[in-house]
Formats: C-alpha cells, sequence, structure tokens
C-alpha cells in the first residue's frame, strides 16, 4: 500500500525539493491557445508513483485522487523521459 506522508501526499517535501528542479518547465502556449488547466507537476509525478506502485493500467487511476487522468500521467513521463529526466 502506497504510505502517504503526514501532509497526504506521497512525496514528501523534502523529496519534491530535490526532483522539481529536475522538471522541465512546461512548453509554451501555441497561437495564444492554452487548452485545459494544466495538471500541477507533483501531481502528476504522485500519480506516475501510484502507477507504479500498485501495477494498474494507466485509464485506471482514479481521478478521485488529485493526481488528473492516468493519460495524463502517461504523457507527461513520457514528455519528461524525452527530455532526458
Amino acid at each position: 500500500m502506497t504510505s502517504r506522508t503526514a501532509s497526504g501526499r506521497l512525496l514528501s517535501d523534502q523529496l519534491w525539493e530535490l526532483l522539481e528542479p529536475l522538471i522541465p518547465p512546461p512548453s509554451p502556449a501555441k497561437n495564444g491557445r492554452t487548452g485545459r488547466p494544466r495538471i500541477d507537476d507533483r501531481a502528476a509525478m504522485e500519480g506516475i508513483l501510484f502507477v507504479a506502485e500498485h501495477g494498474i493500467a494507466w485509464k485506471k487511476l482514479p481521478t478521485e485522487l488529485g493526481f488528473g487522468s492516468g493519460i495524463t500521467c502517461w504523457r507527461r513521463l513520457r514528455a519528461w523521459q524525452e527530455a532526458g529526466v
């Protein structure tokens, strides 16, 4: 089972402080269009960790947990991998 910190997060603040500088900034808006609001990078990372720990399919990630959709987390993981993170 996933262990959460006292704040209810999967990533401790100390670990996130180490990881956050490695995350590339989001791509700029194309033609001034931004689309849906972007899920926070920390939430996406926690969603990725949840899927990895529980061995569930990306599409099965419960949105009620606040990590965004599984597809969003998968896309973020792919983008970070392509950026060399």
